[in-house]
């Protein structure tokens, strides 16, 4: 089936004197961007996750957040001495350096300087904290799970969408074949009078004239754009059948059926096909904007 690049999920854990909650989100992308915002103590965490986040997705622009609590009871969190040197000494030079340019500073609190990072964590030491990674490792499955059920269901849902615009362009493409048969005597009345004039251009020879005539009638032929689109139709509702990972091969379809609709529209020198032509490029360009979702 159709996946979307579309999903959101969350998902809550405990384990090891530690509480958490889990957020998955993406949106369409050309490629797979990953975004992580996990704790940076506990060792070897992002690399797994990154790999496993690899490994299930295709594309799309993803961000994973985790956010740990040490539960009540289970130890105290430390606070890193030297780190609140460091904070307070660079605290001590900004106001120094606002006070000589008169500028005034909001006054610092201890919670802001515990807020910074490293000046109040688990310690590295903390066995608790060096047997979580393991359990997040495995946890995280939890919410990738729902997160995948997500862009699948949304990829459900845009299997249908795009379905039925394929129907409509396919109902569009027999209208325009049906429009440049019934044009046909207007056509050949183009033609005979083009020839006419090629006929009476003074010092034309039969290679001019061939030249010309041929480029007359490709002028006004439409065989080709209608053909080039129902094998695209064919060929999409190959791809919605494959299913993902599709999204690349579809929105280079849709650069092919925007292009023959194009050429339709230039050639038809006809109200009823230049209006079927503009039609098919309006649904086109509906089912391109379903397709950037798809991954």
């Amino acid at each position: 089936m159709l996946r979307s690049m579309t999903g959101f999920a969350t998902a809550r854990g405990t384990g090891e004197g530690f509480s958490w909650s889990w957020e998955l989100r993406s949106v369409n992308g050309k490629g797979l961007d990953l975004r992580l915002r996990v704790p940076d103590w506990i060792e070897g965490l992002e690399p797994a996750l990154r790999t496993r986040l690899a490994q299930a997705l295709e594309r799309g622009n993803v961000s994973l957040t985790l956010k740990i609590a040490r539960d009540e009871g289970a130890g105290a969190l430390a606070v890193n001495a030297a780190r609140l040197e460091d904070a307070l000494g660079a605290l001590e030079a900004v106001e120094a350096r606002a006070a000589a340019r008169n500028v005034a500073l909001a006054p610092a609190t201890a919670v802001d300087l515990l807020a910074l990072r490293g000046v109040f964590d688990v310690p590295a030491e903390d066995a608790g904290a060096a047997a979580l990674a393991p359990v997040l490792i495995a946890d995280v499955e939890v919410v990738l799970a729902a997160f995948l059920g997500m862009r699948e269901a949304e990829g459900r849902a845009l299997t249908g969408v795009l379905a039925d615009q394929l129907d409509e362009i396919a109902r569009l493409t027999d209208a325009a074949a049906e429009a440049a048969e019934a044009r046909r005597p207007e056509t050949e009345a183009a033609f005979r009078a083009a020839l006419a004039r090629v006929m009476d251009a003074a010092q034309a020879d039969e290679t001019r004239i061939a030249q010309e005539l041929a480029l007359i009638a490709v002028r006004l032929d439409v065989t080709e754009e209608i053909d080039r689109l129902r094998a695209h139709v064919g060929a999409a509702r190959d791809l919605l059948a494959a299913g993902s990972p599709v999204g690349r091969k579809l929105d280079f379809l849709m650069q092919e059926f925007n292009r023959e609709a194009n050429t339709l529209c230039s050639k038809a020198q006809n109200a009823a096909l230049t209006g079927l032509g503009l039609e098919l490029k309006t649904v086109i360009d509906r089912m391109r904007e379903q397709v950037q979702n798809v991954e």
